[in-house]
């Protein structure tokens, strides 16, 4: 498991960061970029974030720690299972995922990062359909007219679920922290998550993780 976490407190003695068939300079590109993380994943803490959040009230807004960790095959944990219901009322079963890598954003309107990562992710999701990865968001909060309105606003395309009664969060508690929104997992082709974001997504960070969860072994 490779973890690139903000911290203020001295840095750890090294140890070994790379694994079986992930190259050195990939490690290194992720760590950079990594750096900028601590400057983007606090509510507020930039101009662009205060104007991102104008259009909502950002209550009770609890930030991810910018933490990035990629995990590698051998110590990913069994398949996740949940279930859900998109907004349009169809069914989602983690079982139909099966061969498929999967993204899963958890966000609600109101928060800030939320609405700044929102064009991210849309690019990505366009980016990568053509290789068959599936971007889902988990809505925690709002109700379908308030969601639509965030989906219209900021271009967003792929579907998400809501889950405003915490079924699915609670089923992927020991990746998400309650309210570290948002937060982001990559699925690997068995259903296993793959990779983590706790935060706001980097484009570059998340792109580089999908596309390990997408490349052969």
């Amino acid at each position: 498991m490779h973890e690139f976490r903000p911290s203020t407190a001295p840095p750890a003695a090294p140890g070994p960061v790379q694994r079986a068939g992930l190259p050195r300079r990939r490690l290194l590109s992720l760590g950079i970029l990594g750096l900028g993380l601590p400057l983007l994943a606090g509510c507020g803490s930039t101009d662009t974030l205060a104007r991102q959040a104008s259009a909502g009230d950002n209550k009770n807004y609890i930030a991810g720690d910018g933490s990035v960790t990629e995990y590698a095959a051998a110590e990913r944990k069994p398949p996740v299972v949940l279930t859900g219901q998109l907004y349009d009322g169809t069914a989602v079963n983690s079982r139909d995922w099966a061969g498929k890598v999967i993204v899963l954003n958890f966000w609600y309107a109101a928060c800030a990062p939320c609405r700044l990562e929102a064009p991210r992710l849309e690019a990505l999701s366009r980016e990568f359909k053509t290789q068959g990865v599936s971007f889902f968001g988990v809505n925690i909060r709002d109700e379908e007219p308030t969601a639509a309105a965030f989906e219209r606003t900021f271009g967003v395309t792929y579907p998400s679920m809501h889950d405003k009664d915490g079924g699915i969060l609670l089923a992927m508690s020991q990746y998400v922290p309650p309210q570290a929104v948002p937060s982001t997992l990559v699925l690997d082709r068995e259903g296993r998550v793959a990779a983590r974001i706790l935060g706001l997504a980097d484009q570059s960070i998340l792109k580089s993780l999908i596309t390990g969860a997408v490349a052969p072994g």
